[in-house]
């Protein structure tokens, strides 16, 4: 019963997480500042979720499975942020290096 409890919390504040993410793009100007809103979506909800499948599951098979896809998150999401912020550059500048004068 308490596992439930424990478990249904941390799914609630995950789906605030994303919540408050999801309103964050929705009202930021630009690309560059909606990408910072991104991130608690992409890391800290999914540690969250997977607190929650720890807590739910204990250790098993599915909560390992859970950890690991957590571990390519944690390890993909910053290249994928910084990919995203050289393709915005490279749209808008045309190269993505620093303008030289």
């Amino acid at each position: 019963m308490a596992r439930d409890i424990v478990a249904d919390i941390l799914l609630g504040l995950a789906s605030l997480v994303v919540l408050g993410a999801s309103v964050g793009v929705a009202v930021m100007p630009g690309a560059y500042a909606k990408l910072h809103f991104v991130t608690p979506a992409a890391l800290v909800a999914p540690v969250l979720v997977t607190l929650a499948v720890l807590v739910q599951a204990g250790l098993s098979q599915n909560s390992g499975e859970t950890v690991l896809a957590l571990v390519f998150l944690v390890v993909a999401s910053p290249f994928l942020s910084h990919a995203t912020i050289r393709a915005i550059r490279v749209r808008e500048q045309g190269d993505w290096r620093e303008n030289k004068r």
